[in-house]
């Protein structure tokens, strides 16, 4: 399917198809990474809830570049009509950005920009190993998907960086870490955290963080997301607060009948 669409759609920025990383990223970004150690990374970010971090990632000119050329591939498909598949199971807008000829650029994405941070912060999930991707952009606002529910990501890690444009509204909710056995359970005071959305600025976290969508009530949103894999998983137990808060409980009441 990929190279159905490069012999077809013509790319509008060919420069998007190459990383241009001092044109694409935030200069506090590519020092950070050129850095490639754990205070410089811990020094352009914010963590306001354990395990999700924010930071400036994208320069608007990289933002403005995207959005056209997603806007390019969309014309394409409603003027050939040619049926695309959409991003997730959830969203009904958006495309799969490794389907028109991204997938070199977003490989190296993962590969060179956010696996150095996820071997530091997401090793508990194989973040030094990350080895695939699936990247793809989701749309909000009206005539478009409106918000998403409570979900887990099919990735290890998450990075979803908002590209603009103007809207009102969308903020993310993230409700804590949850193994498939606790992934329903109630989210505990600590882990409550609402992210509004700011052009350019990135947020990475566990796939399995589990987190949602408010409405987009006015304007039009557009979001990369890239989901960054381990084609072979194992077993992280580690990572789930419930599994984590069970551990402590089993503890608590094993130390108290010895006394």
């Amino acid at each position: 399917m990929p190279v159905i669409f490069t012999l077809i759609l013509q790319p509008l920025h060919r420069e998007l198809y190459a990383m241009h990383a001092s044109n694409f990223f935030a200069p506090s970004f590519l020092k950070a990474i050129n850095e490639n150690k754990e205070e410089s990374f811990r020094s352009i970010m914010a963590e306001p809830t354990q395990g999700v971090f924010t930071f400036e990632m994208l320069q608007p000119h990289f933002c403005e570049l995207l959005l056209s050329e997603v806007e390019n591939f969309e014309k394409w498909v409603h003027e050939t009509k040619f049926r695309i598949m959409r991003p997730n199971t959830m969203n009904k807008f958006g495309a799969v950005l490794d389907d028109f000829g991204l997938e070199t650029m977003l490989g190296k994405l993962m590969e060179d920009f956010i696996r150095p941070i996820s071997k530091v912060f997401f090793s508990d999930v194989g973040g030094s190993t990350l080895d695939s991707h699936h990247g793809f952009v989701v749309e909000y606002g009206i005539n478009r998907d409106v918000e998403l529910g409570f979900h887990v990501d099919d990735s290890e890690v998450t990075l979803n960086v908002c590209l603009g444009k103007q809207f009102s509204g969308g903020d993310l909710f993230f409700r804590g870490v949850r193994c498939d056995k606790h992934v329903n359970t109630e989210t505990q005071s600590d882990e409550i955290l609402d992210y509004s959305h700011v052009p350019g600025r990135a947020v990475l976290h566990r796939g399995r963080h589990r987190h949602g969508a408010r409405a987009t009530t006015s304007g039009h949103r557009v979001n990369l997301l890239l989901w960054c894999r381990r084609k072979y998983q194992k077993d992280f137990s580690s990572w789930c607060g419930e599994c984590q808060r069970e551990k402590k409980e089993r503890q608590r009441v094993s130390i108290a009948a010895t006394k």
